[in-house]
Protein backbone atom coordinates (compact mmCIF):
# COMPACT_ATOMS: atom_id res chain seq x y z
CA UNK A 1 0.00 0.00 0.00
CA UNK A 2 1.33 3.22 -1.29
CA UNK A 3 0.10 6.78 0.78
CA UNK A 4 0.14 9.72 -1.34
CA UNK A 5 -0.26 13.35 0.44
CA UNK A 6 -1.23 16.17 -1.55
CA UNK A 7 -2.69 13.14 -3.76
CA UNK A 8 -6.11 15.60 -4.78
CA UNK A 9 -3.40 18.13 -5.64
CA UNK A 10 -1.17 19.17 -8.67
CA UNK A 11 1.95 16.97 -8.72
CA UNK A 12 0.12 14.38 -6.17
CA UNK A 13 -2.73 13.61 -8.64
CA UNK A 14 -0.03 13.06 -11.46
CA UNK A 15 1.92 10.77 -9.01
CA UNK A 16 -1.47 8.83 -8.75
CA UNK A 17 -2.15 8.64 -12.24
CA UNK A 18 1.18 7.52 -13.28
CA UNK A 19 1.08 4.62 -10.34
CA UNK A 20 -2.66 3.76 -11.66
CA UNK A 21 -0.62 3.76 -15.10
CA UNK A 22 1.82 0.93 -13.81
CA UNK A 23 -1.57 -1.02 -12.40
CA UNK A 24 -0.88 -0.14 -8.82
CA UNK A 25 -4.08 0.89 -7.12
CA UNK A 26 -3.71 0.11 -3.42
CA UNK A 27 -3.12 3.71 -2.68
CA UNK A 28 -4.55 5.79 0.21
CA UNK A 29 -4.61 9.43 -0.79
CA UNK A 30 -4.73 12.29 1.85
CA UNK A 31 -5.30 16.21 1.61
CA UNK A 32 -7.59 18.63 2.33
CA UNK A 33 -10.10 19.16 -0.84
CA UNK A 34 -12.62 21.19 0.99
CA UNK A 35 -14.71 23.78 -1.12
CA UNK A 36 -11.95 23.76 -3.63
CA UNK A 37 -12.39 22.32 -7.42
CA UNK A 38 -9.18 19.42 -6.68
CA UNK A 39 -12.02 16.39 -6.46
CA UNK A 40 -11.88 16.43 -10.43
CA UNK A 41 -8.38 15.26 -9.81
CA UNK A 42 -9.85 12.13 -8.33
CA UNK A 43 -12.14 11.16 -10.42
CA UNK A 44 -10.93 9.06 -12.57
CA UNK A 45 -8.01 7.12 -10.09
CA UNK A 46 -8.46 3.94 -8.45
CA UNK A 47 -7.54 4.10 -4.91
CA UNK A 48 -8.88 2.86 -1.76
CA UNK A 49 -9.73 5.72 0.51
CA UNK A 50 -9.24 9.34 0.63
CA UNK A 51 -8.29 10.50 4.29
CA UNK A 52 -8.39 14.61 4.90
CA UNK A 53 -5.09 15.86 6.38
CA UNK A 54 -6.40 16.24 9.98
CA UNK A 55 -7.61 13.12 10.64
CA UNK A 56 -4.30 11.02 8.38
CA UNK A 57 -1.61 10.72 11.45
CA UNK A 58 -4.54 9.58 14.02
CA UNK A 59 -5.48 7.08 11.57
CA UNK A 60 -1.82 6.03 10.14
CA UNK A 61 -1.59 3.69 12.78
CA UNK A 62 -4.81 1.11 11.37
CA UNK A 63 -2.98 0.30 8.52
CA UNK A 64 -0.83 -2.54 8.50
CA UNK A 65 0.46 -2.80 5.22
CA UNK A 66 1.93 0.62 4.44
CA UNK A 67 5.01 0.19 1.62
CA UNK A 68 6.01 3.97 0.84
CA UNK A 69 4.52 7.48 1.82
CA UNK A 70 5.08 9.97 -1.01
CA UNK A 71 4.86 13.58 0.71
CA UNK A 72 3.66 15.53 -1.69
CA UNK A 73 1.07 17.80 0.39
CA UNK A 74 2.32 20.72 1.39
CA UNK A 75 1.14 25.02 1.42
CA UNK A 76 3.29 25.82 -1.61
CA UNK A 77 2.44 29.63 -1.87
CA UNK A 78 5.79 31.45 -2.16
CA UNK A 79 3.62 34.45 -1.47
CA UNK A 80 1.94 32.79 2.08
CA UNK A 81 2.33 35.33 4.88
CA UNK A 82 1.50 33.20 7.69
CA UNK A 83 5.04 31.62 8.53
CA UNK A 84 3.39 29.33 11.65
CA UNK A 85 1.24 27.91 9.48
CA UNK A 86 3.80 26.95 7.20
CA UNK A 87 5.77 26.13 10.13
CA UNK A 88 3.02 23.69 11.15
CA UNK A 89 2.49 22.26 7.99
CA UNK A 90 5.79 22.39 6.16
CA UNK A 91 7.56 21.25 8.82
CA UNK A 92 6.11 19.64 11.70
CA UNK A 93 3.78 17.53 9.91
CA UNK A 94 6.55 16.48 7.76
CA UNK A 95 8.87 15.35 10.66
CA UNK A 96 5.79 13.32 12.22
CA UNK A 97 5.43 11.45 8.86
CA UNK A 98 9.46 10.99 8.76
CA UNK A 99 9.18 9.83 12.29
CA UNK A 100 6.35 7.04 11.23
CA UNK A 101 8.18 5.96 8.60
CA UNK A 102 11.34 5.80 10.28
CA UNK A 103 9.29 3.57 12.97
CA UNK A 104 8.30 1.30 10.58
CA UNK A 105 11.06 1.00 7.85
CA UNK A 106 9.37 2.22 5.12
CA UNK A 107 9.93 4.53 2.55
CA UNK A 108 9.70 8.22 2.62
CA UNK A 109 9.57 10.74 -0.61
CA UNK A 110 8.93 14.21 -0.19
CA UNK A 111 8.49 17.68 -1.75
CA UNK A 112 11.81 19.78 -0.81
CA UNK A 113 12.17 22.47 -3.12
CA UNK A 114 14.03 24.71 -5.70
CA UNK A 115 13.08 27.59 -4.10
CA UNK A 116 15.20 26.69 -1.17
CA UNK A 117 18.48 27.96 -3.16
CA UNK A 118 17.39 31.60 -2.82
CA UNK A 119 17.97 33.90 -5.50
CA UNK A 120 20.94 31.46 -7.15
CA UNK A 121 23.95 33.40 -6.04
CA UNK A 122 25.45 30.60 -4.55
CA UNK A 123 24.20 28.38 -7.21
CA UNK A 124 21.54 25.18 -7.70
CA UNK A 125 23.89 21.99 -7.02
CA UNK A 126 22.27 19.77 -4.82
CA UNK A 127 25.87 18.32 -3.50
CA UNK A 128 26.72 21.49 -1.96
CA UNK A 129 26.21 22.61 2.04
CA UNK A 130 22.73 23.18 2.00
CA UNK A 131 23.27 26.08 5.03
CA UNK A 132 24.60 27.93 2.61
CA UNK A 133 21.66 28.96 0.76
CA UNK A 134 19.31 31.93 1.71
CA UNK A 135 15.21 31.02 0.85
CA UNK A 136 13.47 34.58 -0.57
CA UNK A 137 10.31 33.48 1.19
CA UNK A 138 9.27 31.95 3.77
CA UNK A 139 7.81 28.50 1.47
CA UNK A 140 11.08 28.13 0.75
CA UNK A 141 12.78 28.40 4.00
CA UNK A 142 9.82 26.13 5.30
CA UNK A 143 11.57 23.31 3.12
CA UNK A 144 14.88 24.15 4.11
CA UNK A 145 14.61 23.89 7.39
CA UNK A 146 12.90 20.03 7.06
CA UNK A 147 16.24 19.60 4.90
CA UNK A 148 18.45 20.95 7.64
CA UNK A 149 16.72 18.62 10.39
CA UNK A 150 16.91 15.21 7.85
CA UNK A 151 20.72 16.26 7.54
CA UNK A 152 20.74 16.45 11.05
CA UNK A 153 19.19 12.63 12.15
CA UNK A 154 22.04 10.76 13.33
CA UNK A 155 20.41 7.33 13.78
CA UNK A 156 16.26 7.51 12.97
CA UNK A 157 16.08 6.94 9.10
CA UNK A 158 13.18 5.50 7.29
CA UNK A 159 14.11 2.24 5.11
CA UNK A 160 14.53 4.81 1.75
CA UNK A 161 14.33 8.20 2.76
CA UNK A 162 14.62 11.33 -0.34
CA UNK A 163 13.85 14.79 -0.30
CA UNK A 164 12.90 16.20 -4.29
CA UNK A 165 13.95 20.13 -5.39
CA UNK A 166 11.23 20.80 -8.26
CA UNK A 167 12.12 23.75 -10.55
CA UNK A 168 9.55 24.90 -12.29
CA UNK A 169 6.69 22.12 -13.01
CA UNK A 170 4.12 22.62 -15.70
CA UNK A 171 1.45 20.45 -16.72
CA UNK A 172 -2.22 18.83 -16.39
CA UNK A 173 -3.97 19.20 -13.07
CA UNK A 174 -3.39 22.56 -12.06
CA UNK A 175 -6.30 24.37 -12.80
CA UNK A 176 -6.64 25.13 -9.11
CA UNK A 177 -3.48 26.51 -8.42
CA UNK A 178 -4.47 30.41 -9.05
CA UNK A 179 -1.53 33.15 -9.20
CA UNK A 180 0.92 29.60 -8.57
CA UNK A 181 0.02 27.86 -11.50
CA UNK A 182 2.45 27.61 -14.59
CA UNK A 183 2.80 30.23 -17.30
CA UNK A 184 1.99 27.58 -19.41
CA UNK A 185 -1.95 27.64 -18.16
CA UNK A 186 -2.14 31.28 -17.34
CA UNK A 187 -0.74 32.18 -21.08
CA UNK A 188 -3.09 29.72 -22.33
CA UNK A 189 -5.93 31.42 -21.01
CA UNK A 190 -4.66 34.76 -21.70
CA UNK A 191 -4.55 33.58 -25.48
CA UNK A 192 -8.20 32.24 -25.78
CA UNK A 193 -9.16 35.33 -23.70
CA UNK A 194 -7.46 38.30 -25.66
CA UNK A 195 -5.28 36.77 -28.14
CA UNK A 196 -2.19 37.51 -26.55
CA UNK A 197 0.28 36.36 -23.11
CA UNK A 198 1.04 39.23 -20.56
CA UNK A 199 4.78 38.56 -19.16
CA UNK A 200 6.59 40.94 -16.80
CA UNK A 201 9.37 43.41 -17.45
CA UNK A 202 12.56 42.56 -16.28
CA UNK A 203 14.03 45.20 -13.09
CA UNK A 204 17.50 43.75 -14.10
CA UNK A 205 19.56 45.04 -16.56
CA UNK A 206 21.38 41.80 -16.86
CA UNK A 207 18.13 40.32 -18.31
CA UNK A 208 15.99 41.53 -21.24
CA UNK A 209 12.03 41.50 -21.28
CA UNK A 210 10.67 37.81 -20.95
CA UNK A 211 14.52 36.74 -20.91
CA UNK A 212 14.30 35.56 -17.12
CA UNK A 213 15.44 32.27 -17.10
CA UNK A 214 13.57 28.92 -15.13
CA UNK A 215 14.39 25.25 -15.39
CA UNK A 216 11.11 23.99 -16.63
CA UNK A 217 10.13 20.67 -16.16
CA UNK A 218 7.17 18.70 -17.31
CA UNK A 219 5.17 16.71 -14.41
CA UNK A 220 5.16 13.60 -16.50
CA UNK A 221 8.67 13.83 -15.60
CA UNK A 222 8.77 14.05 -11.86
CA UNK A 223 6.22 11.32 -12.01
CA UNK A 224 8.59 9.27 -13.62
CA UNK A 225 11.35 10.23 -11.18
CA UNK A 226 8.89 8.73 -8.21
CA UNK A 227 7.97 5.97 -9.59
CA UNK A 228 11.85 4.88 -10.39
CA UNK A 229 12.96 5.78 -7.03
CA UNK A 230 10.10 3.50 -5.70
CA UNK A 231 11.77 0.71 -7.42
CA UNK A 232 15.31 1.41 -6.40
CA UNK A 233 14.70 1.56 -2.62
CA UNK A 234 18.21 1.81 -2.12
CA UNK A 235 18.31 5.21 -3.17
CA UNK A 236 18.43 7.75 -0.57
CA UNK A 237 19.44 11.77 -0.50
CA UNK A 238 18.23 14.85 -1.33
CA UNK A 239 18.03 15.68 -5.53
CA UNK A 240 17.44 18.19 -8.01
CA UNK A 241 14.07 17.52 -10.01
CA UNK A 242 14.56 19.73 -13.03
CA UNK A 243 15.73 19.31 -16.67
CA UNK A 244 19.18 20.89 -16.27
CA UNK A 245 18.29 23.37 -19.15
CA UNK A 246 16.91 26.99 -18.55
CA UNK A 247 14.75 28.22 -20.69
CA UNK A 248 13.06 32.20 -21.28
CA UNK A 249 9.32 33.48 -19.94
CA UNK A 250 9.72 34.17 -23.79
CA UNK A 251 10.70 31.13 -24.97
CA UNK A 252 7.63 28.92 -22.66
CA UNK A 253 5.41 32.00 -24.00
CA UNK A 254 6.66 31.41 -27.90
CA UNK A 255 6.14 27.43 -27.39
CA UNK A 256 2.29 27.90 -25.95
CA UNK A 257 1.78 29.97 -29.08
CA UNK A 258 3.07 27.42 -31.31
CA UNK A 259 0.90 24.64 -30.34
CA UNK A 260 -2.24 26.46 -30.85
CA UNK A 261 -0.71 27.44 -33.94
CA UNK A 262 -0.44 31.03 -33.75
CA UNK A 263 1.94 33.36 -34.16
CA UNK A 264 3.36 34.85 -30.67
CA UNK A 265 1.58 37.94 -29.33
CA UNK A 266 3.75 38.94 -26.24
CA UNK A 267 2.79 42.21 -24.13
CA UNK A 268 5.34 42.79 -21.42
CA UNK A 269 3.90 44.72 -18.14
CA UNK A 270 5.11 46.25 -14.99
CA UNK A 271 6.44 43.70 -12.36
CA UNK A 272 4.74 44.27 -9.06
CA UNK A 273 6.59 46.10 -6.51
CA UNK A 274 6.15 43.18 -3.77
CA UNK A 275 7.85 40.53 -6.18
CA UNK A 276 10.82 42.65 -6.92
CA UNK A 277 13.12 41.95 -4.57
CA UNK A 278 11.87 38.45 -4.40
CA UNK A 279 12.24 37.51 -8.06
CA UNK A 280 14.60 34.79 -9.51
CA UNK A 281 15.69 35.52 -12.54
CA UNK A 282 17.77 32.29 -12.99
CA UNK A 283 17.48 28.72 -12.22
CA UNK A 284 18.71 25.78 -13.68
CA UNK A 285 19.14 22.36 -11.65
CA UNK A 286 22.40 20.71 -11.53
CA UNK A 287 21.30 17.12 -12.21
CA UNK A 288 24.52 14.83 -11.48
CA UNK A 289 23.87 13.71 -8.05
CA UNK A 290 20.36 11.55 -9.64
CA UNK A 291 22.41 10.75 -12.80
CA UNK A 292 24.77 9.70 -10.65
CA UNK A 293 22.23 7.90 -8.80
CA UNK A 294 21.47 5.57 -11.92
CA UNK A 295 17.93 7.91 -12.88
CA UNK A 296 18.94 8.19 -16.86
CA UNK A 297 16.02 8.93 -18.35
CA UNK A 298 16.12 11.70 -20.46
CA UNK A 299 13.80 14.48 -19.25
CA UNK A 300 10.76 16.08 -22.12
CA UNK A 301 11.92 18.80 -24.24
CA UNK A 302 10.27 22.28 -23.78
CA UNK A 303 8.38 22.37 -26.84
CA UNK A 304 7.18 18.98 -27.16
CA UNK A 305 6.08 19.22 -22.98
CA UNK A 306 4.26 22.47 -23.70
CA UNK A 307 2.38 20.68 -26.83
CA UNK A 308 1.42 17.99 -25.18
CA UNK A 309 0.23 19.37 -22.36
CA UNK A 310 -1.54 22.02 -24.36
CA UNK A 311 -3.08 19.56 -27.13
CA UNK A 312 -3.72 17.02 -24.86
CA UNK A 313 -5.37 18.66 -22.15
CA UNK A 314 -5.20 22.27 -22.42
CA UNK A 315 -7.13 22.58 -25.54
CA UNK A 316 -9.48 19.70 -24.42
CA UNK A 317 -11.13 19.13 -20.77
CA UNK A 318 -8.42 20.14 -18.49
CA UNK A 319 -9.83 17.73 -15.29
CA UNK A 320 -9.60 14.76 -16.61
CA UNK A 321 -5.98 13.43 -16.26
Amino acid sequence: MIVVTGGAGFIGSCVIRALNDVGIEDIIIVDNINTTDKWFNLRNKKYIDYIHKSQFLEKLSSYENITAIIHMGAQSSTTEKDFDYLWKNNFEYTKMLWNYCSCKQISFIYASSAATYGDGKNGFDDESDIEQFIPLNGYGYSKQIFDLWVKDQAKSFPKQYVGLKFFNVYGPNEYFKGNMASMVFHGYRQICESGSIKLFKSCNPDYANGEQLRDFIYVKDICSVIYWLLQNPQVNGVFNVGTGKPHSFKELAEQTFYAMDLEPNIIYIDMPEQLKKKYQYYTKAEMKKLHKAGYNKPFTTLEDGVRDYVINYLVNDFRIH
